[in-house]
């Protein structure tokens, strides 16, 4: 019996020993100024380490409180009523997204668990300077939005950079260079919303029935991109969007249609869940009202409403115009196939132009139709080019609008012939912006070919997103496909391909699953959504340096469905040696810049902290 308690006691002392261990070491770390430490106790480990981080918040506000600046009129009165529980609140907003570099030290498990979290002071300072950071690119994006008309972005990146800018220490203090001077973010973010808001200018271009086609100019110019709330007679309407310079919108019967009332929408609550960290600014700080986001919209007179219909049929033409393409010499064909669908889809006649299809054109044609209430807008101007044989119409702007959804969208839409003179494919286009972006490209590498299949293989990648087309969506990737999500790599398994060289590169050394799951992961999204619309802008595509005719294409994406929203940089490697079958050599995306990639780059740079194609040269 003595020689079984000293072998149990032999096998115990390792235990103990390192028990005893972690209790020296958590000693040494509460007494090292350098530290700060938080402390938990419970009957799981789980508890335990939860209260420990929670004390560690507690002990960095306590910290700090000295070094902050808040204005206790911006406080959201949920967030707590004495200046150190909104201290801790601001805080925590910070510990969610970035305690992540704190360490744990188990000190205990039995009888009861013991942890310590604790974190470098040094570190806590380099937090908020990652938050300063994020200020700066969601600024960023925001002036490159307001360049290009993109109102939306240009509001909704303003007004996220100002919620988060009520969370840093001293908020009056950081400033902006902007033509060589420097301005205080709080005041000059607000004069940047009021002085967009104050420039687009709302016309109506026609009324019919209880329809009002509106068009919307920035600075003289229809916009890129809108949303917008409007009172119908009875409420404000779900966010309704303008494309292009384009929208229309229903009221109820028996509304007055003479004035209309408009809020430009700025603050994008619904989209704040992408950005964990804003969105628990949001819940600790009062938002900030823009009263001049409400505009009133007058219908004019008939002569008034003609002279903007004629401004809004200009905006519906260029939806078609694709400089630098081959136009189809005899198109009239086409177009005359185009107009025959339009007047299908007004009169709601589907079946009567099946012939004008292939199969697989008329599924996604239904598709199309069932992917919201589809209705035509304003009059198609189409043209037609040539793609390798093949013909692309483009554009009938429509607007598609869902049962259960809090908006709508419009889109151009366009027609891909075969060589049979079917219509094979049906998508949505790029916008105006990031058309115009790949088709006047200069260069060797740019040739006409190459620009009209760049720009038609993006629309038709979009698109399948829109129609759920897992099969499209199978056979655009490579087995042997590099799959990046956020930051965490993923690379399809399969038989050694041309991507196998890339796999030496360390970002993508990690995660790895096969095509299979990846398509698998697609259906269950597809299935658990009512819709999916995919919006790119900010593109830059460019010539790899290997592969023939390898291109990268880095641009920003808009994601909407029924159930979430996101935005984010997606780049892709296309192989488009066949220019029938463009096929995905790599796809990454990742929800925000980060300064571990390309920190080389200038922070104003297009570049920086995105993952591009030098990456994978």
């Amino acid at each position: 019996m003595k020689r079984f308690s000293f072998i149990l006691m032999l096998l115990l002392l390792p235990l103990c020993l390192k028990a005893q261990e972690a209790a020296e070491k958590a000693e040494k770390i509460k007494n090292d100024p350098e530290y700060l430490w938080g402390e938990g106790f419970g009957d799981t480990y789980a508890n335990a380490n939860q209260q420990a981080l929670a004390n560690l918040v507690s002990k960095i506000s306590v910290n700090v409180r000295s070094e902050f600046t808040i204005d206790e009129t911006e406080i959201n009165s949920s967030a707590g009523g004495d200046f150190n529980s909104v201290m801790e609140s601001v805080v925590k907003t910070y510990a969610h997204g970035n305690l992540s570099n704190t360490h744990e030290l188990i000190i205990s498990t039995k009888p009861e668990a013991h942890v310590l979290r604790y974190i470098k002071t040094s570190e806590v300072q380099r937090m908020f300077k990652e938050r300063e950071d994020r200020i700066m690119s969601y600024i960023a994006s925001a002036r490159n939005a307001e360049r290009e008309s993109r109102i939306d972005d240009a509001l909704r990146n303003y007004y996220w950079a100002l919620c988060l800018l009520k969370s840093l220490q001293h908020p009056n203090a950081m400033k902006y260079r902007v033509d060589g001077i420097d301005v205080t973010l709080t005041v000059w973010i607000p004069e940047q919303i009021n002085s967009i808001v104050s420039l687009v200018k709302g016309e109506v271009t026609s009324i019919e029935e209880n329809m009002i086609g509106l068009l919307f100019t920035y600075k003289g110019n229809p916009v890129t991109s809108l949303d917008f709330h409007y009172w119908d007679g009875q409420n404000f309407s779900n966010i309704e969007s303008a494309k292009d310079g384009i929208a229309e919108i229903e009221m109820r019967p028996g509304a007055d249609m003479s004035k209309l009332d408009i809020t430009y929408e700025y603050e994008y609550t619904g989209q704040m869940n992408q950005d964990n960290e804003l969105q628990m600014v949001s819940q600790v700080f009062n938002g900030t009202k823009f009263p001049k986001a409400k505009s009133k919209i007058i219908a004019g007179k008939k002569s008034e409403q003609k002279k903007a219909q004629a401004v809004y049929q200009e905006a519906v033409k260029n939806m078609s115009v694709a400089t630098h393409a081959v136009s189809v010499a005899q198109p009239k064909n086409y177009i005359k196939d185009i107009e025959s669908i339009v007047t299908a889809i007004r009169k709601k006649d589907y079946a009567s132009v099946q012939s004008l299809f292939s199969p697989e054109g008329y599924n996604m044609f239904t598709s199309l139709i069932n992917y919201g209430q589809a209705t035509i807008m304003g009059n198609p101007e189409i043209k037609c080019y040539d793609m390798n044989g093949r013909v692309i119409c483009r554009s009938v702007p429509m607007k598609f609008k869902f049962k259960n959804n809090k908006r709508s969208f419009v889109e151009d839409v366009t027609f891909t012939f075969n060589k049979d003179n079917r219509i094979e494919t049906v998508a949505f286009g790029l916008d105006k912006v990031a058309r115009d972006d790949i088709f006047n490209r200069h260069g060797t590498a740019w040739n006409d070919t190459v620009r009209m299949v760049i720009a038609t293989f993006l629309e038709n990648y979009k698109t399948a997103f829109a129609l759920k087309r897992l099969d499209y969506i199978k056979s655009i990737f490579d087995d042997d496909a590099i799959i990046i999500v956020g930051h965490m790599v993923k690379t399809a398994k399969g038989k050694p391909g041309e991507n196998q060289k890339y796999l030496d590169n360390k970002m993508v050394k990690y995660n790895r699953i096969d095509k299979k799951q990846y398509i698998k992961n697609l259906e269950k999204c597809f299935a658990s959504n009512e819709f999916i619309n995919i919006r790119f802008y900010d593109n830059e595509v460019s010539k790899m340096g290997k592969g023939g005719e390898l291109f990268g294409i880095q641009i920003h994406q808009d994601y909407y469905s029924s159930s979430y929203a996101d935005t984010g940089y997606l780049f892709l490697m296309v192989d488009i040696n066949d220019a029938d079958q463009p096929i995905i050599k790599v796809r990454t995306w990742q929800p925000q810049r980060d300064p571990n990639i390309n920190s080389n780059y200038p922070k104003d740079d297009r570049h920086y902290g995105l993952i591009d194609g030098g990456i994978f040269e």
